[in-house]
């Protein structure tokens, strides 16, 4: 059984709205069967759009993961990426 979709308490404001008659007969359905209405699962679906277009506007932001290190060892300095590579990979096989 799925959970009932919980009813906003604000301020509301009518409107009004036109719905193929097959989603509307779906939603009337699922409405009943979850014992909510077809305003609460307009509202719920709004909600998630609204939320995942706030989340996809929110640039990615790249948590600070440092070790607290003073960079590379100086013989290290300016050595060639495959160098670095090979000794990231030393002693574990392949």
């Amino acid at each position: 059984m799925l959970p009932p979709i919980h009813h906003d308490m604000g301020a509301h404001m009518k409107t009004t709205i036109d719905i193929a008659d097959s989603l509307l007969a779906e939603a009337k359905q699922v409405a009943a069967a979850r014992d909510t209405t077809v305003r609460a699962l307009v509202e719920a679906g709004l909600r998630q759009v609204l939320q995942e277009q706030r989340s996809r506007s929110a640039p990615f932001k790249l948590r600070r993961a440092s070790i607290k290190g003073k960079g590379l060892r100086g013989e290290l300095q300016g050595a060639a990426w495959e160098r670095l590579r090979d000794l990231a990979y030393e002693g574990r096989g392949g």
